[in-house]
């Protein structure tokens, strides 16, 4: 069976609209749930502490795998963990079952993630248009980000959260039988993969740095992703639908943002874009913590995902560039790397937010896209490349 890029882009497109899913569900479904299951903020945090830790174990074994195997059977395996996860969550009556359904949540996730972005990847070999691809990819991460929390906003009223989660664990089949249907491109170490090689790029500085970068990037995107429409609902007495609807906005920013640095990647240097990003982030921040009115805190909102749009993908891109030869195990890093933030950062808020407050909490999201400038500057700096001048 020959190879069709064409199809196989659109199988890790579908991969990853469920990756977006993974991200926002929990957020979107987390006053419903606590409502529920009765928990705490601190509770919420350990929630996603779960479900990151376990996309990390997931993400580090994926990775070198997918050198060694290849692709195809981590985007079967993956969506049917998320199918599994968002069955046992619509029916969780416990806060052990929540757990164990966002941890399966996780572990699909984190395959998920890996294998579409190192497929799209490995799909392109110049350098602007990995780095487009990938843009093009997170486009579809938000259409699924989106999805949740527009439908829960739109429908939980009329249909409940119990059967929006179950007409996505349908949905979710979708992306397997597709995976399963097409051929592959082979792996890239048939022979075996050099230990080696890949246990040095965890010592590698330029990984190092890049995974940081990413540290910051996750811990903000889970942060805003799992904690938006709660502050919505307790700082300006926002109504659930009204929350829900206002995080959609947020995903779908991040949807228009990467369509936008689809294009601009093509003309401007990756550290340009990510510098943008990690001021215009910050400012969106500001806006939101000292709004006084849903519009405003909209504002504010779309802003930030607007500006978190490109740090992702275009780091990515630039990583998959020059690492192209161990694309899977250095993604496998980077992610590992991105989600102990993503772990940890949103765990920490939960726990400064029982104590001091969801607003002072939330200011963390500020701090961390100062470290991404910082550490943006160093890598330019490390690898030569200038700020304004063409790549």
């Amino acid at each position: 069976m020959p190879v069709r890029v064409d199809w196989l882009s659109r199988a890790a497109y579908s991969g990853m609209f469920f990756f977006g899913v993974v991200m926002a569900v929990l957020g979107a479904a987390l006053p419903l749930l606590a409502v529920r299951i009765s928990f705490d903020l601190s509770q919420a945090g350990n929630l996603f502490l779960a479900m990151n830790l376990a996309m990390l174990t997931s993400g580090l074994v994926v990775g070198p795998f997918m050198d060694r195997f290849g692709k195809k059977p981590v985007l079967i395996v993956g969506p049917l963990f998320v199918a599994a996860a968002l069955a046992l969550m619509a029916t969780a009556a416990t806060y052990g079952t929540l757990v164990t359904s966002v941890a399966l949540l996780g572990l699909g996730g984190g395959a998920l993630n890996s294998g579409t972005n190192t497929l799209v990847a490995d799909l392109h070999s110049d350098p602007r248009a990995k780095s487009s691809a990938l843009n093009l990819l997170g486009i579809f991460f938000g259409f699924g980000a989106l999805f949740l929390p527009f439908v829960i906003g739109s429908l939980v009223k009329t249909l409940g959260l119990a059967a929006i989660l179950y007409i996505t664990v349908v949905l979710a089949l979708v992306p397997a039988a597709l995976c399963a249907a097409l051929a592959f491109p082979p792996s890239k170490h048939k022979k075996g993969l050099p230990l080696a090689q890949v246990a040095g790029l965890a010592h590698n500085r330029l990984v190092l740095s890049l995974g940081f970068l990413l540290f910051f990037e996750s811990g903000n995107e889970f942060i805003m992703g799992g904690y938006t429409s709660t502050y919505l609902t307790r700082q300006l007495n926002s109504s659930v639908p009204a929350a829900s609807l206002l995080l959609a906005a947020y995903w779908g920013a991040i949807m228009v943002g990467r369509a936008i640095s689809s294009r601009l990647v093509l003309k401007w240097r990756s550290s340009t874009l990510i510098l943008a990003s990690a001021v215009g982030a910050a400012a969106g921040v500001v806006i939101l913590l000292a709004a006084q009115t849903e519009f405003t805190a909209g504002v504010g909102i779309a802003i930030a995902g607007l500006s978190f749009a490109s740090v992702y993908p275009v780091t990515l891109g630039f990583a998959g560039s020059r690492f192209e030869a161990y694309s899977g195990s250095v993604f496998g890093i980077l992610f590992a790397i991105a989600l102990v933030g993503g772990m940890t950062l949103p765990w920490a808020v939960g726990q400064l937010a029982q104590a001091h407050g969801l607003r002072s909490a939330l200011a963390i999201v500020i701090g961390n896209c100062a470290m991404i400038f910082l550490l943006q500057l160093a890598i330019s700096a490390r690898t030569g490349t200038g700020i304004l001048a063409k790549e």
